[in-house]
């Protein structure tokens, strides 16, 4: 069994080998919503480009209706066998689901069999990341030091966050070797062949993870069955977790795998920059997320909810009319990089804060739950709302009203949290 000091010394690796697979499960949903339009063009040939991109987007959403399913099973797996065997099996399962959306051939091939098979992918990944992202925020809240869980958690964000900058930097390299045509033809596939080449090296990598002492000390390992039961006996601690994860993972899609297609296809912006958005968005959540969540160490996790909340529920709409007012290059930069400081500074507290409310014995599969509900219900879905907002409304400043809407879900989901927490300890 590892030891406290055990984990101090290799912590670096521990963090590493962990988030790796973190890394694969975004760097695919990334690409993913960077070439929609061309992967809507290959699998759902219909004359509209509006719709391809729609549907396109909603088969990304689908992916998502899965991961409450996966955050139970797979979460229950976790609390049952350890994190580290729930954590090889959703990189295994994820890897399959990479390399059905980049092996599949196009419509005019197969037919109707190419979007099928891959919405079963999308359906198989959304699955497994049902426990990804909850299972590797557990295990390093488990292995932190004493004083600095916050710092250590913002690492399973941050390693999304390697994940876009990587995919937005092959797109810009692909896109200048090859051309809008070729990229739209067959070349967005060559990122998720990428993918599929890394993914053995990062199973090798977490076959080598230790086990936490958190979870080896447990005398008790709940059937699936019991954890059910207890998370229903926790239901409104999940409801909260739900809510406060729907303003990250509403601005994270938004600022990330949305960009480059509101980019091109709403603003008329160059692919190039769009991506080039899009990597410094990525890079500023890679510095922003662990010195954020090294704040919340030092500050508390609630004064940053709340800061971060109000200041998008209030400034995110405006910002995007100023954007869409006169589109340019500076502009998106500088109205993502705003939201990029948002999502940073709220995400870095949030989920630590998260991992903190959920007891141990259900940890993985609460804290699962909870975000897995959050992105099905709102941020895997956000690109395709925010493209029929904008189609049904003609105003293109609407995605600001739907981050509006998020972080007012977060800020209500932050003072129930305090009053559940007055009411526990009165």
């Amino acid at each position: 069994m590892a030891t406290a000091g055990k984990h101090s010394e290799t912590g670096f690796w521990s963090v590493f080998r962990v988030s790796s697979g973190n890394f694969l499960e975004m760097y695919d949903f990334m690409v993913f919503g960077y070439y929609a339009e061309a992967i809507g063009a290959a699998f759902f040939p219909t004359g509209d480009p509006v719709t391809r991109l729609l549907l396109a987007f909603m088969t990304f959403g689908a992916g998502f209706l899965m991961r409450p399913l996966g955050a139970v099973i797979l979460g229950a797996y976790a609390d049952k066998h350890g994190r580290r065997a729930g954590l090889l099996l959703t990189l295994t399962l994820m890897a399959v689901g990479v390399v059905s959306l980049a092996l599949t051939p196009d419509y005019k091939t197969i037919g109707v069999a190419a979007p099928l098979i891959v919405l079963a992918g999308r359906l198989l990944q959304g699955f497994s990341a049902g426990m990804e992202l909850g299972g590797v925020s557990v295990y390093l809240s488990e292995i932190a030091p004493p004083g600095r869980k916050g710092f250590y958690v913002a690492w399973q964000s941050a390693s999304q966050q390697v994940a876009v900058v990587v995919a937005a930097i092959i797109g810009l390299t692909l896109n200048h070797l090859l051309g809008k045509g070729e990229m739209n033809a067959w070349g967005w596939r060559i990122p998720l062949l990428i993918g599929c080449l890394i993914a053995p090296a990062l199973f090798l990598m977490r076959r080598h993870m230790q086990e936490t002492e958190a979870f080896s000390k447990q005398t008790h390992r709940p059937e699936l069955a019991e954890v059910w039961r207890s998370l229903m006996t926790h239901a409104r601690i999940v409801g909260i977790g739900l809510m406060l994860v729907t303003m990250t993972t509403v601005s994270f899609y938004m600022i990330t795998a949305y960009t480059p297609t509101f980019g091109t296809a709403v603003l008329k912006l160059s692919s190039t920059a769009a991506f080039t958005v899009t990597m410094c968005v990525g890079l500023s959540n890679l510095i922003l997320l662990p010195v954020m969540g090294a704040v919340s160490d030092r500050v508390g996790r609630k004064p940053l909810l709340y800061a971060c909340t109000l200041l998008m529920l209030v400034t995110a709409y405006p910002a995007m009319r100023w954007l869409v007012g006169a589109p340019s290059f500076g502009r998106l930069l500088t109205v993502e990089l705003w939201l990029s400081v948002l999502y940073a500074s709220y995400n870095g507290a949030m989920v630590v804060f998260l991992t903190e409310m959920i007891p141990v014995k259900l940890r993985a599969a609460g804290f699962s739950l909870a975000y897995s509900l959050a992105a099905a219900l709102f941020g895997g879905f956000s690109p395709a709302i925010a493209t029929w907002l904008i189609k049904h409304t003609g105003d293109k400043a609407m995605p600001g009203a739907w981050l509006s809407f998020a972080a007012a879900m977060g800020l209500a989901a932050a003072l129930m949290a305090r009053a559940h927490e007055e009411a526990e300890n009165a």
